[in-house]
């Protein structure tokens, strides 16, 4: 699991701003002993699950080897 310190973040996160966390951490923090290079889907669904618990959503992305957690915008 990831750090007290990403619930946090997570919790304190402001709108429209993200939280990057690089491939190997969402890995050892989600879904250790998978693998990586791709980054596992089981370690991708746990973050996703992760975020939704501090009502963020959560995208990977494979070409810069990161995740990001961010607030959602509602539509104005």
């Amino acid at each position: 699991m990831p750090p007290k310190e990403m619930d946090v973040v997570l919790q304190q996160l402001p709108l429209r701003i993200g939280a990057y966390v690089p491939d190997d951490l969402l890995e050892d923090w989600f879904a250790p002993g998978t693998g990586m290079r791709p980054v596992s889907k089981a370690a991708l669904a746990a973050a996703a699950s992760y975020g939704r618990r501090f009502e963020c959503e959560f995208k990977y992305y494979p070409e810069r080897m990161e995740g990001v957690f961010w607030k959602w915008v509602p539509a104005i």
